[in-house]
């Protein structure tokens, strides 16, 4: 595949106010074809929520190099099956301060999608009408927000359909059981990251819910410190920490588990397109009962979508999983 380059374009926060984002764009090889490139989006997986750490507008300085190992097999081996590809770095990851990216914000993931795909074809007329989209972990989650939003928000495109990856849901369904006197348990850096960062993207998001006072001291002064951090930082950050050191007063409480149910629910129906799910049933990151409920709520819907289950870990792909996702390219292509 030819080297990426980098996209700058406007997206909106979740107040609808403009600013600034970045991406990239990854071209095949040689001429296009009659038509133009078919596109492949490709949300990216949880990397943090400072500038600089989505890694897809700067991936030789990403101070995390590890999540993109994965990421760069992804994107080159659909280059490779002649897609172009566009790699948002979502709402405040990229080459602009903005804040605290808005972690798993379904909404500001999906359009930083849409308006970077739109901005690559505005800019690159060989690529054509014709898309779909793929993305694993947060991204799985992102890229579901991405295959039901564009229906209302980009009906100019030819758009094909959604492939998530073990993708994030079911979050908000989890969330109502936290409060000060959760215990500490062992081995939860990883998830204590994952709850902090929706936390700290909630605060950031919505001001009005005044996620403070829902905080120990403790725990406003880790989000504090974490809204500028990538991955690594924030794990090394909320190391040996529960959720009781983080919260005050329970998440079952209103206005916040109505904020935080809108700002993360993957939505169950509705969709236009087919969906391929790639999940490992042994997946630990994000247990794979959420998988499950994702699933039995799409078929409850009538959602077309199938699944293509595996026995590895967190977003790891089987022969079964590629087969899968190069037969969903093929239709897409």
């Amino acid at each position: 595949m030819s080297g990426g380059s980098v996209i700058e374009y406007w997206t909106t926060n979740s107040a609808g106010a403009p600013l600034p984002a970045s991406g990239a764009l990854y071209l095949p090889s040689g001429p296009a074809p009659e038509g133009g490139w078919p596109i492949m989006a490709y949300d990216h997986g949880t990397s943090g929520l400072g500038a600089g750490c989505g890694g897809q507008a700067e991936p030789a300085s990403h101070p995390y190099r590890g999540i993109l190992d994965k990421e760069d097999e992804l994107i080159k081996h659909m280059v490779d099956r002649g897609f172009a590809v566009v790699a948002p770095d979502y709402l405040g990851l990229g080459a602009f301060d903005t804040g605290p990216h808005p972690y798993l914000e379904l909404r500001t993931e999906a359009t930083a999608t849409l308006d970077l795909l739109r901005a690559a074809r505005t800019t690159h007329p060989e690529l054509s009408r014709t898309w779909g989209v793929v993305g694993a972990s947060q991204g799985g989650q992102a890229a579901l927000g991405t295959g039901h939003l564009q229906r209302t928000y980009a009906p100019e495109l030819d758009f094909r359909g959604t492939v998530a990856i073990d993708p994030e849901s079911d979050v908000e369904k989890v969330l109502p059981i936290t409060g000060p006197g959760f215990p500490v348990l062992p081995n939860t850096d990883g998830a204590m990251s994952f709850f902090v960062s929706i936390l700290a993207g909630l605060r950031a998001a919505r001001p009005d819910v005044n996620v403070d006072q829902y905080l120990t001291p403790l725990g406003k002064s880790v989000l504090d410190e974490v809204g500028a951090k990538c991955l690594d930082g924030i794990i090394g950050r909320v190391k040996g920490l529960g959720v009781g050191d983080i919260l005050a007063r329970p998440l079952a409480e209103e206005p916040i588990r109505t904020a935080y149910t809108d700002y993360l629910t993957v939505p169950t129906s509705g969709y236009d397109r087919p969906i391929l799910l790639l999940v490992n049933i042994t997946d630990v990151t994000v247990p794979s009962p959420l998988h499950a409920a994702l699933a039995a709520q799409f078929a409850a819907n009538g959602v077309d979508f199938r699944t293509v289950p595996g026995t590895g870990r967190h977003t790891q792909l089987n022969d079964r999983m590629w087969a899968a996702l190069d037969a969903f390219l093929t239709k897409v292509g």
